[in-house]
C-alpha cells in the first residue's frame, strides 16, 4: 500500500512537474533576451539617463517601480478577457501574448536595474533565493526527463543544420 502511494504521489509531482518546468522555461526564455533587447534601448540618451536613475532609487521607489508594470497591465489583460467573451478570442489571445510579452520584457529590465535595492527587503530577498533555487531543482528534474533529452538533441541538429544552411549561403 505505502509503495503504491508513493508511487502515486511520484506520478503525480511529474504530472504537475511538466506545467511548471514549461512555465519556468518560458520565463528563463522570456526574461533574458526581452529584458536585453529592452535594454538595447538605453543607447538612447534620455534612456541610459532614465535607467541610471532607476539604478539610483532608493528601495521603496525600486518596489514600487518594480511593481507597478504589473498592476498597469492587468486593465489589458482585462480587456483581452472581455473580448475573449464578447467572441474576439484570436483578438483576445493576441492582446494577452502581447500583454505578456510586454510585461516580461519590461518586468526583466527592471528587476536588472533595480534587484540591489530590492533585496534590502529580507523577506524579498528570501523569496527570491527560494524561488531561484526551486527554478534550479525544476529546471534539473526537467532537464533529466527523457523527453527535455530528446527536445535537446532536437534542437542541436536543427542549429547544426541552420549554421550549416547559413555558411553554405554566405560562400
Amino acid at each position: 500500500m505505502n509503495r503504491a502511494l508513493a508511487r502515486l504521489g511520484r506520478s503525480l509531482r511529474a504530472i504537475a512537474g511538466v506545467p511548471v518546468a514549461l512555465l519556468i522555461l518560458f520565463e528563463e526564455w522570456g526574461w533574458r533576451p526581452l529584458s536585453r533587447a529592452l535594454g538595447r534601448l538605453t543607447r538612447w540618451p534620455p534612456i541610459a539617463r532614465l535607467e541610471d536613475r532607476l539604478r539610483r532609487a532608493p528601495p521603496p521607489l525600486a518596489l514600487t517601480l518594480f511593481l507597478a508594470p504589473t498592476l498597469g497591465l492587468l486593465p489589458v489583460k482585462l480587456l483581452a478577457l472581455g473580448l475573449v467573451h464578447a467572441g474576439h478570442a484570436a483578438l483576445g489571445l493576441a492582446l494577452i501574448a502581447a500583454a505578456k510579452l510586454l510585461g516580461t520584457a519590461l518586468l526583466g529590465r527592471l528587476f536588472v536595474l533595480t534587484e540591489p535595492q530590492l533585496r534590502h527587503y529580507r523577506w524579498l530577498a528570501r523569496a527570491l533565493d527560494t524561488w531561484s533555487a526551486y527554478k534550479q531543482r525544476v529546471k534539473a528534474w526537467w532537464r533529466a526527463t527523457p523527453i527535455a533529452q530528446a527536445v535537446a538533441r532536437a534542437g542541436t541538429a536543427w542549429l547544426r543544420r541552420w549554421r550549416h544552411w547559413r555558411a553554405g549561403r554566405r560562400a
